[in-house]
């Protein structure tokens, strides 16, 4: 493998782990936002206390699922756009180096 492939496979890495991350904060988040939801209806709704096991599990988890979503990609999207900054400073920090290495930094030192 050449350098460029490791790194970018350290990247595609991270960014699976920074997604996963993200995903299971989302779930808690989502699924106790959800589990509140679901007390409020049973405590105030007849139809919600009606409603079979399956189907308020099936909702339970339909709200964690979405929430582990929605902060996955949140993550994923926070991670792509610290790599571009990194990678934009890389760039600029390469290109000073060259020319302080062309024209000479013991110019600006005298």
């Amino acid at each position: 493998m050449r350098s460029h492939d490791v790194t970018k496979h350290a990247e595609a890495t991270e960014a699976s782990w920074e997604a996963a991350r993200g995903a299971t904060y989302g779930a808690a988040k989502w699924g106790i936002a959800t589990a509140v939801l679901g007390g409020l209806g049973y405590a105030l709704s007849p139809i919600y206390r009606g409603l079979t096991l399956q189907f308020k599990v099936y909702i339970q988890m339909s709200g964690m699922v979405l929430g582990s979503m929605i902060e996955a990609d949140s993550r994923l999207r926070e991670y792509e756009a610290s790599m571009r900054m990194r990678r934009r400073l890389m760039r600029e920090q390469a290109m000073w180096q060259s020319f302080e290495e062309k024209y000479g930094k013991e110019e600006d030192d005298e």
